[in-house]
């Protein structure tokens, strides 16, 4: 049984979408026990719609939802402790719950999680991962949020957190990981990244395929199964690409409808634009995972509906079942203990 927290208030509508979404994921994944979180008096109405959800979950009443436009620093101090998402990440600290979904504001869900969680040993920056749909299938690409701005070595940390959760969403044995830049030779880009490249490069892990540098058409492409980058940059890429797939969606609409002529062209080749629009759907790959905490918590796109809201729990019920926790800290150990080895025996060398 995997028991996940849900912060029922979150996201721009609130129950009526985390509440379908967890009556969906229910229905696919019938061994999740939910944790719900949220305001008795605007979830209750809302549950009695569900009553497979409502025979596998206990509700807990929470005094406070964090608004989406609050800050971090004024969601924590006001939310912590009596608030839906906080109370929701605290199920996972105490044990109770295996992971924890939440909708809500970005800045105060990543506050939070530090705050209640802290961060695994040795790790200095959480990153927000997500699934990538490309011409192959999907990526991972991280960070994609969580901070601004990455130094060499927490670069090298993205990456092989990157490449544990591809080994546990992907089942790969030993996942392709290229570093984001804007050329693929090594003398291009800022020196933190050469930097990191070059610590991958001389690293020879065996639990990651460090493949060297991809540019921003390889996100599409699929080349590697992860691709790693700083927030800042992560996050435009994110938003650049969901904003494309909408213009590219419009587009379409409007060329269709333009003629009797294309109106026709469109109804011979539905199966076609199906499957575009399938491929294309936001929904379908909604789910980030922040990697570097000492538990999962998967933060859902505010927006989406009660479809999208079952694919971010999906993303946390793959996390836990896989022993993404569990793969991150073995491969961050082998890397460090590695380093020590290095670090030692240079140390000796120049001792005599």
């Amino acid at each position: 049984m995997i028991k996940i927290a849900v912060d029922a208030m979150g996201g721009d509508f609130g129950p009526e979408v985390t509440l379908a979404g967890a009556d969906k994921a229910l229905e696919r994944q019938p061994d999740i026990y939910f944790l719900l979180y949220g305001q008795e008096e605007i979830c209750r109405p809302v549950l009695e719609k569900y009553p497979r959800l409502k025979d596998k979950s206990v509700f807990h009443h929470c005094d406070v939802a964090i608004r989406m436009d609050e800050k971090p620093s004024q969601a924590l101090r006001r939310g912590r402790s009596t608030s839906s998402m906080w109370l929701a990440i605290e199920a996972v600290k105490t044990g109770e719950a295996h992971a924890a979904v939440s909708a809500g504001n970005t800045g105060a869900l990543m506050a939070m999680s530090k705050f209640c969680l802290r961060m695994m040993a040795g790790v200095e920056r959480p990153a927000i991962a997500g699934i990538w749909p490309t011409l192959k299938g999907e990526s991972i690409v991280l960070d994609i949020g969580a901070t601004i701005g990455a130094d060499a070595n927490q670069l090298l940390d993205f990456s092989l957190m990157g490449g544990a959760m591809a080994r546990a969403l992907f089942e790969v044995a030993r996942p392709t990981v290229g570093l984001l830049n804007v050329g693929v030779e090594e003398i291009k880009g800022q020196e933190e990244v050469k930097e990191a490249g070059r610590l991958l490069r001389e690293a020879n892990l065996d639990t990651i395929d460090y493949f060297g540098f991809v540019e921003g058409d390889d996100l599409g492409k699929g080349t590697v199964d992860v691709v790693v980058t700083e927030g800042f940059t992560g996050n435009i890429a994110l938003k650049a690409a969901e904003g494309t797939a909408r213009q590219i969606a419009e587009y379409l609409k409007m060329a269709m409808s333009r003629s009797w002529l294309s109106k026709l062209g469109y109804i011979l080749a539905k199966g076609a634009f199906d499957r575009i629009r399938e491929k294309m759907d936001p929904r379908k790959v909604n789910g980030g995972v922040f990697l570097g905490l000492t538990g999962i918590v998967i933060k859902s796109h505010g927006g989406t509906d009660g479809e999208g809201y079952a694919a971010a729990i999906k993303v946390g019920y793959d996390m836990v079942r896989n022993g993404l926790l569990e793969k991150i800290e073995a491969d961050l150990k082998k890397y460090k203990d590695l380093h020590l080895e290095e670090q030692a025996t240079q140390d000796d060398k120049a001792t005599g």
